[in-house]
């Protein structure tokens, strides 16, 4: 079972090498209520306790206008712990599946979520938006960026946006899925179902599984994928 500490001791290595967080920020902590997201919230929240440079947090859910996800569980983890939780509405999953009908929903949902998201982040005073994606993701994004749009990228560890003059930040990139699932179990943490449509049924989902796949015959191949992103210092990442 890993803990809370070994996530910890990721991120203050991530935070530090990449300079995410300096004093006096203020930080939006996107929170779709999945596992990747509320163990953020968790270690974000944690950080902030013994980290040399005091910053402030806001966590932020967005409805999508569909389903039944219910955030009463985050509302009452995030009043004990002590973060102020805005639930912005919208109706983005009602625009995608019932408006347009798109086929590849995944990109669309993507940017409106992230537009959303940046913009109640502004209104609440924040510089920073803190966003829950692991080292898993990284090397499936540059495996999906790969096969379906023929470059070599992946998302960067930092993001500025200079037309919102905000910036993202990525502090679970040196996780592993595995470790957050075995955290989220270890601290009992809410967890919200996602109402999306498609969820499981993603070329992402595809990607992991082609991973999955691979790792039968050799159980380094993320390993050597992330190491690659490093050493070739894709998108903004070093070694």
């Amino acid at each position: 079972m890993v803990s809370i500490q070994r996530i910890l001791g990721q991120m203050r290595r991530v935070v530090q090498d990449y300079n995410m967080i300096e004093d006096g920020d203020r930080i939006a902590v996107g929170v779709s209520g999945g596992k990747d997201s509320m163990t953020l919230l968790t270690a974000l929240r944690q950080l902030q306790n013994f980290y040399p440079k005091k910053f402030e947090l806001e966590a932020i859910s967005l409805t999508m206008g569909i389903g039944n996800a219910d955030f009463t569980p985050v509302v009452e983890y995030c009043k004990k712990i002590g973060v102020n939780y805005t639930i912005e509405e919208t109706l983005i999953g009602k625009i995608i599946f019932e408006v347009r009908n798109e086929k590849n929903p995944c990109s669309m949902c993507a940017n409106l979520r992230r537009g959303a998201l940046h913009n109640k982040a502004k209104t609440l005073g924040c510089n920073k938006v803190a966003l829950g994606h692991h080292r898993d993701d990284a090397v499936e994004t540059l495996l999906l960026s790969t096969f379906y749009e023929g470059r070599i990228h992946t998302f960067s560890p930092v993001t500025y946006l200079d037309r919102k003059d905000l910036y993202l930040i990525r502090p679970l990139i040196y996780t592993e899925e595995k470790q957050i699932k075995s955290v989220v179990k270890s601290e009992s943490l809410p967890i919200v179902k996602s109402p999306c449509h498609v969820d499981g049924k993603t070329k992402r989902q595809f990607i992991k599984d082609l991973i999955l796949d691979l790792q039968k015959d050799n159980r380094e191949i993320k390993s050597n994928l992330f190491g690659a992103i490093k050493r070739a210092e894709i998108d903004g990442w070093h070694e």
